[in-house]
């Protein structure tokens, strides 16, 4: 079976695809075999899931093209294979990318479920259904932490899955404060919260239109940065995974 991770914050623009992108590309670098051991002819043993209609990561994976180093597929209208993500035999894990979305207006406890209706809702409540774990995003500004707490406590805690925050998409060049102050939004609401942050550099806002993912960054001090902080995530979330498994605290 599987393991599934899906990456998820109602907010749009905080960094879902640039996780999703990168934290596969970091993970199959590691986990691919060599070519004369290959499973079935797939040579990572890693997947990239796009839920998201405007096709972000889609677009992505498609300039780079036949040099992407895991298994790249558009889900949000195949509801049946979401439904057996975990069911997955040619890969040992898979990152599902997922779209911000606009919950239903009305707040009170008859609303209904916050994902609200739609395709594309029922392809993120598919994707829940199969996750290990979940990745939420957040970034240092505080207008997305409202709806980063509206997608942890109304959507992800209900449905009991481990969970991790990562601060996402900081910008060291505006100093330590605003990170910091993010930090400890995460820890007074009690949540989960990631030891790696993920810096802001203009090689990952390239990075698609040049065709390239974070392991394949023309190599210079920068790229070695960008590349740290997704090995970093990489390796913190199967620590985190394994954990939850086994009842421990993540």
């Amino acid at each position: 079976m599987a393991t599934v991770i899906v990456v998820l914050n109602r907010k749009g623009g905080i960094g879902k695809s640039t996780i999703t992108v990168n934290l596969a590309a970091t993970t199959a670098a590691v986990l691919a075999p060599d070519k004369g051991t290959a499973k079935d002819g797939v040579l990572a043993p890693v997947a990239a899931v796009s839920l998201d209609p405007q096709g972000s990561s889609a677009w992505w994976a498609e300039r780079v093209g036949d040099d992407l180093p895991f298994i790249f597929a558009e889900a949000y209208n195949d509801l049946d294979d979401l439904k057996r993500l975990r069911e997955a035999t040619a890969v040992d894990i898979v990152i599902v990318d997922t779209p911000g979305w606009t919950p239903p207006e009305a707040r009170d406890e008859n609303s209904g479920d916050p994902l609200g209706e739609g395709r594309v809702a029922d392809s993120i409540r598919a994707a829940l259904d199969n996750a290990d774990h979940v990745i939420v995003p957040i970034e240092t500004e505080s207008l997305g932490w409202k709806p980063t707490a509206e997608t942890i406590e109304e959507v992800i805690k209900p449905r009991g899955i481990p969970f991790t925050v990562v601060v996402s998409n900081w910008d060291p060049r505006d100093g330590e404060g605003d990170r910091d102050d993010t930090k400890q939004y995460v820890r007074d609401n009690g949540w989960p919260l990631a030891n790696t942050v993920i810096r802001h550099y203009k090689l990952h806002s390239k990075a698609a239109a040049l065709g390239q993912v974070v392991t394949q960054y023309a190599k210079s001090r920068t790229a070695q940065e960008c590349q740290a902080d997704f090995s970093s995530l990489a390796l913190e979330m199967q620590l985190r995974i394994a954990r939850a498994r086994d009842g421990r605290n993540s």
